[in-house]
C-alpha cells in the first residue's frame, strides 16, 4: 500500500465511502491490526477522519505502532502537545512514521520546547530508508526545515537536494510544490507565510514538469 503523505492533508482525495479500503475490511474486522491500520490510513487519505480514527484506535489498542503515529498526525490539527506525546509513544514502539511526526512537532514551538538537533537526527535516519514510503515525508520535512531556516541556518542547496530526493520517490516536482504551499499558507509555530519563497518553490516545481506547480505559480503571481 502506498502510504499517504502527511502533507497531503492539504489536498484530500475524493472517494465514495463504500469503496474505501475494501481490500482491508475483512481482515480488519477479523482483528488483524495491520489491516486495521491500513484501513484507517485509507480512510484518512480520503478525508474521512471519523472512520480513520475508529480503525486507528482499534489498531493502536491491538499494539500497532503506526496506528499510534496516525493518531498523532490527526492530533496535530487540534493539540500539538498531545500530538508530540503520541508521536513519542509511536517512536518508542518502533514506528518510522512516528519518528517523522515527532520530528515535525519538535520544530513547532506550539508543541512545546523545540529540539531541532533531535528532529534532524530522526528525519535523517528515516530519510535513509528509501524502500519505505515514509522516506518521502522525511525528505520533504528536511527540505522544508533547511528552506525555512529559523533555528538552523537557511540552506537552499540542502533544501533543493532533499526536495529532489523526495520527488524522485513520489512524483516529479511534488515536494517542491508542497514546499510552495507550505510557504504560501504557513504553519503557526514553525513556518511564517512567505510569498517570495512560495513563488520560488512553485517555480522549481513547474520547471520539474509538475502541472500543479505551474498552476500555483500563475495563481500566486497574479495576486
Amino acid at each position: 500500500m502506498m502510504k499517504r503523505s502527511t502533507w497531503l492533508l492539504l489536498f484530500p482525495l475524493l472517494a465514495h465511502a463504500d469503496e474505501i479500503g475494501s481490500q482491508y475490511k475483512e481482515q480488519a474486522e477479523a482483528g488483524d491490526r495491520r489491516a486495521q491500520y491500513y484501513l484507517a490510513d485509507t480512510y484518512y487519505s480520503s478525508g474521512d477522519e471519523q472512520h480513520a480514527r475508529f480503525w486507528a484506535e482499534k489498531a493502536a489498542q491491538n499494539g500497532e505502532p503506526d496506528a499510534v503515529a496516525l493518531l498523532a498526525q490527526m492530533m496535530m490539527k487540534t493539540s500539538l502537545p498531545d500530538a508530540r506525546k503520541l508521536a513519542e509513544q509511536a517512536t518508542l514502539a518502533g514506528s518510522t512514521n512516528g519518528e517523522i511526526t515527532l520530528a515535525h512537532t519538535l520544530v513547532n514551538s506550539q508543541a512545546g520546547k523545540t529540539d531541532y538537533p533531535r528532529a534532524l537526527s530522526l528525519l535523517e535516519k528515516a530519510a535513509e530508508k528509501t524502500d519505505d514510503d515514509a522516506a518521502v515525508d522525511a525528505q520533504m520535512l528536511l527540505g522544508l526545515i533547511y528552506a525555512n531556516g529559523s533555528e538552523i541556518k537557511e540552506d537552499d542547496a540542502k533544501a533543493t537536494e532533499y526536495f529532489k530526493s523526495s520527488s524522485m520517490l513520489s512524483r516529479s516536482g511534488y515536494a517542491e510544490y508542497w514546499a510552495g504551499e507550505m510557504f504560501r499558507v504557513g504553519e503557526k509555530g514553525f513556518i511564517e507565510p512567505n510569498k517570495q519563497k512560495a513563488l520560488s518553490w512553485f517555480n522549481v516545481s513547474c520547471l520539474e514538469g509538475n502541472d500543479s506547480g505551474c498552476e500555483a505559480l500563475d495563481a500566486l503571481s497574479g495576486e
